[in-house]
């Protein structure tokens, strides 16, 4: 796969998304799948994410390598498949074995990193170890954050009223009011508008959440919801910059008017990741949910 220039636009101009109408559709397919999925919980949960991770790794890979991929995809795979596994593992047991689970997911995943290094052509290495811990995050964080068995599901909905009213609201005010380009050399459709817009909205919409589940501190979930929404739009970019740099328009073709999995999921892995950072500092293995919501 060629490369292409990263300070170079794939296209000198891009019309309006044609694509709008799919796009809805498949939101309107995908967003009661992921919401239903949430709610059953479980080892359904965990399968869910961890088939995710295993087709954003595929993405990924197919993205950033040029040569032969399978002993890539089966090592990196299968490091990343056990490593959520192991995570899904947390919501039971004591809170020694809980650690005990978690660690093991970690040594999993670097394990998993550094026989991919090992597997990888030199040429392209760095490229292709990184999404062992990409696709890793994916899978591993929304699984952390629902094994807490009081506040999991809440946590999943907070992060995807957060990211969904970002994308939402990105995009709508974006093509709507224009302005300076947020990261042209990157994403040339970006603006700031768009980027001010969504955070605004992740603000209102946690506002929202928080008051219809009854949680305390307001202002503080507004407050987390803001740094997750900015996390969020730089996972995107970061996407972007990476279809820029190897010459794809799209990671994929999995989701009609979206692209792949990748481009579906950057927000949210980015925003995820954060989220159960917070919730372990703060709540611990056992309460990362808890960790994330209660202020």
């Amino acid at each position: 796969m060629a490369e292409a220039d990263p300070a170079r636009p794939m296209s000198a101009s891009q019309p309006a998304r044609a694509d709008l109408p799919l796009r809805i559709l498949s939101s309107v397919v995908l967003a009661p799948l992921a919401l239903g999925v949430a709610y059953l919980g479980g080892w359904i949960f965990v399968a869910f994410w961890g088939f995710a991770a295993f087709g954003v790794l595929w993405e990924w890979v197919s993205l950033v390598s040029e040569t032969d991929r399978r002993a890539v995809l089966m090592t990196g795979g299968a490091s990343v498949l056990l490593a959520v596994a192991l995570t899904g593992g947390v919501a039971v047991g004591d809170d020694d074995l809980r650690s005990a689970r978690l660690l093991a997911a970690v040594i999993v995943l670097s394990m998993g990193t550094i026989g991919v290094a090992a597997l990888a052509p030199k040429r392209r290495r760095g490229w292709i170890v990184g999404g062992i811990p990409y696709a890793g995050a994916v899978g591993v964080a929304p699984v952390l954050l629902r094994a807490d068995a009081d506040l999991g599901f809440l946590a999943i909905l907070f992060l995807f009223a957060i990211v969904w009213a970002t994308d939402i609201a990105a995009y709508f005010v974006g093509r709507g009011l224009g302005g300076p380009k947020l990261v042209p050399a990157i994403s040339p459709n970006k603006t700031w508008s768009g980027a001010i817009g969504g955070v605004f909205a992740a603000a209102a919409a946690a506002t929202v959440f928080a008051t219809s589940a009854a949680l305390s501190i307001v202002v503080a979930l507004a407050v987390v919801a803001i740094v997750l929404s900015v996390v969020a739009q730089a996972g995107d970019a970061f996407e972007s910059a990476l279809k820029r740099r190897f010459g794809a328009k799209d990671s994929g073709h999995l989701i009609p008017g979206h692209g792949g999995l990748m481009d579906r999921l950057d927000g949210f892995m980015a925003a995820a990741f954060l989220a159960a950072l917070i919730g372990l500092v703060r709540g611990g293995i056992e309460m990362a949910a808890g960790g994330l919501l209660l202020w």
